[in-house]
């Protein structure tokens, strides 16, 4: 086992605990970024190129025919091939959390529709589930077994908000263990089926699943309710009849008591355990081997990696598998670095140059990791623990196109994310579009106090209506907190008093004298 440093080049604040990795015709995408992703890489994916250790991003892309996919962190996430000679492959993605901290019930797959080496395009697409549909959770993992020609999804584990009824004020965003039960999931009619099985009675989190044709083995996890980490190792078996599915679960010998472990296979049978807590105040350095064979598995202590100081003394560590016996550590950076979220990187090499040359590896796994601080009182009540499965190769694509943190505009000058009031509560990692009309950045509007300054129009109580208005009529506005201030600086109008046109006088009568002899030819006329 070799440890290798790595530098990340002006993005390591996207290298955040709770990302995953995807792999596609050997190379490997990060998903799962801190904050709403940004208009240089609005799908939050990225291609990972590492090259003479140097860690750059690359944008991806999605097609047009794809659904709207979050930047979830720490969800479930395996892969599923088409079959054993393709190559082609997708990836199943469900739960985990959104930047605002909400939990994803809902379940995605990916698939890579064409890549060159400047672009590289995928379809997501969000499945319609039924019956028993999962919770929102994160923390869990997904496998897929195949019994009698038959593939499934597998989903376990996990931790969910408390439910409405039960929050307090003290607690209002506390998180519990799900219960412990089996998900049986099946995409092609897109039904979900439950099982509670009795040898399961504590919810497990952050544990690690691996699965080899119809038997997925868990091992290690913790749990909320009992602050312990499950030294058992469970089998469930699935078996998919003409029939209703069926499912057990059997306890065997030779676990390991421990939490956010990593893993990654080397062999077509093997794979290496490491990482991970122990406890909650001290990190797991050992390594182990795991073979799995038909209906067996055998769990055994390997030699560890030269661990650097830094590592040993760090209180946490997070990482990622990258597939073909290769795992992406990160540690924090030091206080004096100039960026407070900086890391440092790792990639460790479980196995020797020659068998970097094996072909890919069928069996499926998934795994969590921890980013909790271990000495923190309440033992990873909210840990931003993830999952991941995937695998990595070296790149060859080009510099150009390269994503880079510094191409982005400062955003906090353009004046989108400044803090427009005392009650101003628009945050750009936790942000979601509010207005129609909004897309990647909040609706401002100018107050017109004094030399003007912009606030946001979420933060004004604005209707979209009057937004629209504001913005159509040449009108002055004035924020909540200059409104009344306005007011009194107001002179008062200048009242225009209307002129009264004076009445025309009415015309006298006239009366027409007229002399006897005219009154009776007058007369004679008007009666003849």
């Amino acid at each position: 086992m070799s440890l290798q440093v790595v530098s990340a080049v002006s993005n390591s604040s996207l290298l955040q605990p709770g990302f995953s990795l995807l792999n596609f015709d050997g190379q490997v995408f990060f998903f799962g970024q801190k904050g709403w992703p940004k208009r240089s890489c609005p799908t939050g994916v990225f291609l990972l190129d590492i090259k003479q250790n140097e860690l750059k991003m690359k944008p991806a892309f999605f097609s047009k025919d794809s659904c709207y996919l979050p930047p979830l962190r720490y969800p479930a996430l395996c892969m599923l091939r088409g079959n054993a000679e393709s190559d082609e492959c997708q990836y199943i993605i469900h739960g985990g959390k959104t930047p605002n901290n909400d939990l994803s019930d809902k379940i995605y797959v990916m698939s890579l529709v064409s890549k060159n080496s400047k672009k590289t395009t995928f379809q997501c697409v969000e499945k319609d589930l039924g019956g028993d549909v999962p919770e929102p959770r994160y923390g869990h993992t997904i496998n897929i077994v195949h019994s009698r020609g038959k593939s499934i999804s597998v989903i376990f584990g996990g931790r969910s908000y408390t439910p409405l009824a039960q929050r307090t004020t003290e607690k209002w965003n506390s998180v519990v263990d799900c219960l412990p039960s089996v998900f049986l999931v099946d995409f092609e009619f897109g039904c979900c089926m439950s099982y509670i099985l009795p040898e399961l009675q504590d919810g497990l989190s952050f544990h690690v699943s691996v699965a080899r044709n119809d038997t997925i083995y868990i091992l290690g996890g913790h749990s909320l309710q009992n602050n312990t980490r499950s030294p058992n190792l469970y089998k469930l078996k699935v078996d998919l009849p003409l029939g209703s599915p069926a499912v057990t679960c059997s306890i065997l010998p030779g676990g390991i008591s421990v939490s956010s472990a990593i893993v990654t296979q080397t062999s077509d049978t093997e794979f290496v355990l490491v990482g991970g807590y122990q406890s909650d105040n001290q990190k797991r350095l050992a390594c182990n081997t795991i073979v799995l064979e038909d209906n067996k598995i055998e769990i055994f202590e390997r030699s560890s990696p030269d661990w650097t100081p830094d590592i040993k003394h760090c209180r946490m560590w997070f990482g990622c598998d990258m597939g073909k016996g290769s795992v992406l550590l990160g540690i924090p950076g030091a206080n004096k670095q100039l960026i407070s979220d900086a890391n440092y990187f790792y990639i460790l090499r479980c196995k020797g140059a020659e068998e970097d040359k094996e072909e890919e590896l069928a069996a499926q796994h998934c795994s969590q990791t921890s980013t909790e601080d271990p000495g923190d009182s309440t033992p990873f009540e909210d840990s931003e623990e993830f999952c991941f499965s995937a695998e990595a190769s070296s790149f060859d694509v080009d510099d150009t196109d390269t994503y880079n943190e510094d191409d982005e505009e400062d955003e906090s000058e353009t004046g989108y994310w400044i803090t427009c009031c005392a009650s101003c509560n628009i945050d750009i990692n936790t942000w979601v579009p509010f207005y129609s009309t909004e897309l990647n950045k909040p609706a401002m509007i100018l107050c017109s106090s004094g030399a003007g300054h912009w606030v946001h129009a979420q933060c004004m109580d604005l209707s979209e209506t009057m937004l629209l208005h504001l913005s159509e009529a040449n009108v002055k506005y004035f924020c909540n907190e200059h409104v009344d201030l306005n007011k009194g600086l107001q002179t008062p109008k200048k009242v225009v008093h209307l002129k009264k046109q004076p009445m025309k006088p009415l015309r006298k009568k006239t009366t027409m004298k007229l002399s006897t002899p005219t009154k009776k030819s007058f007369l004679r006329r008007l009666f003849e």
